[in-house]
């Protein structure tokens, strides 16, 4: 394997604000330029990408909270495991 040749190593030095000044106004020309304008471009944001409020049902949810609470709640172990390996083979799928 060849060696690595690594350039002049030099000190860090601070931007001259002078620099950054000149810098900052090009870039505030370029967007004056391009939007026809000063003022920053307006993005209107589409419905159609909203997904819109999930399906739950509130009166469904406190009812297994309270029976939660309450430990009345049925755990059946052959129906979480069932979930797990669906949630596995979904994960694995990509669906």
């Amino acid at each position: 394997m060849p060696p690595i040749e690594i350039g002049s190593l030099r000190p860090l030095k601070a931007i001259e604000s002078r620099l950054a000044r000149q810098a900052g106004g090009e870039a505030n020309a370029s967007r004056a330029v391009a939007g026809g304008g000063n003022e920053p471009g307006t993005v209107a944001r589409s419905d159609m990408l909203s997904a819109g409020n999930p399906p739950v049902d509130s009166d469904r949810v406190a009812a297994i909270r309270k029976a939660i609470e309450t430990g009345t709640y049925p755990v059946i172990p052959a129906k979480v495991a069932d979930a797990i390996i669906a949630a596995g083979y979904l994960l694995r799928s990509g669906k």
